[in-house]
């Protein structure tokens, strides 16, 4: 089985913002479930690490991103805001534009990699023997 090449964008748009694949998943999870509480646990992530990445990305940028209400009899929940969807249509462009412009690089280095061992399934955490005559 041939697994996909990927890039990974990380934007470090300043010294205490960034964003990337992780942070765009946590955005869109919240924006599809309307709870922080209900995304970490979709993204298997505690509900004090997703909370500390919104609070993050909330401080870093101009406008928060993602509007919350405390729980309770309301139920609590929590949503992006117009400043949220910008930022995340905005990484998702520059994402999309990134991988084309790479496409052909990824796939003349997928040219040069080795083919995996018989019996290694690619992908696996298991090394692959050296082919330098000394196993």
């Amino acid at each position: 089985m041939s697994l996909p090449a990927v890039a990974h964008l990380r934007l470090r748009l300043s010294q205490d913002c960034s964003i990337g694949p992780g942070k765009a998943r946590l955005l869109e999870t919240i924006a599809e479930t309307g709870s922080i509480a209900a995304a970490g646990r979709r993204l298997k992530m505690s509900y004090k690490r997703a909370w500390s990445l919104v609070e993050e990305m909330n401080r870093g940028f101009r406008e928060p991103l993602v509007a919350s209400a405390r729980g309770g009899s309301s139920g609590g929940g929590a949503c992006l805001t117009p400043a949220g969807e910008t930022v995340l249509a905005s990484y998702r462009r520059v994402e999309s534009r990134a991988e084309a412009a790479v496409a052909g690089e990824i796939a003349a280095l997928r040219a040069l990699v080795a083919a995996p061992e018989a019996g290694i399934e690619a992908g696996s955490d298991l090394p692959l023997p050296r082919n330098d005559g000394k196993n």
